[in-house]
C-alpha cells in the first residue's frame, strides 16, 4: 500500500511541472489572434456593418483596391489575401 501511495504522490507532484513545461512551449498569441479563415469582398455600398467614420486599411495593387475594417483587424490582427493577383498579408 505504501508503495502505491508513493507513486501517486510523485505523479501528483509532477503534474504542475509537466503542465508548466508544456505551456512554456506554447504560443498563446496564436490561440488568441487567429487569422480570418475566409476573406470575402463586398461592395462599399453593401457594407451595412460599416459606418462612414469607421477606419479602414486600404490596399491597391494592379488596378484592384480593397479595404479592411480596422475594428475587425483589431481582433484578428492578420489577414492573408490576394489583391491584384499578388499575395499579401495585412496586419494591425
Amino acid at each position: 500500500m505504501r508503495f502505491w501511495l508513493g507513486k501517486i504522490l510523485i505523479i501528483f507532484l509532477s503534474l504542475p511541472l509537466l503542465a508548466s513545461n508544456w505551456l512554456a512551449r506554447q504560443n498563446h498569441f496564436e490561440w488568441m489572434f487567429a487569422p480570418l479563415p475566409k476573406t470575402s469582398y463586398q461592395q462599399a455600398t453593401d457594407a451595412s456593418f460599416m459606418a462612414d467614420k469607421d477606419m479602414v486599411l486600404a490596399v491597391a495593387i494592379n488596378g484592384e483596391a480593397v479595404a479592411y475594417p480596422v475594428k475587425q483587424l483589431a481582433y484578428h490582427h492578420i489577414v492573408q489575401d490576394k489583391v491584384g493577383n499578388v499575395p499579401i498579408v495585412v496586419t494591425y
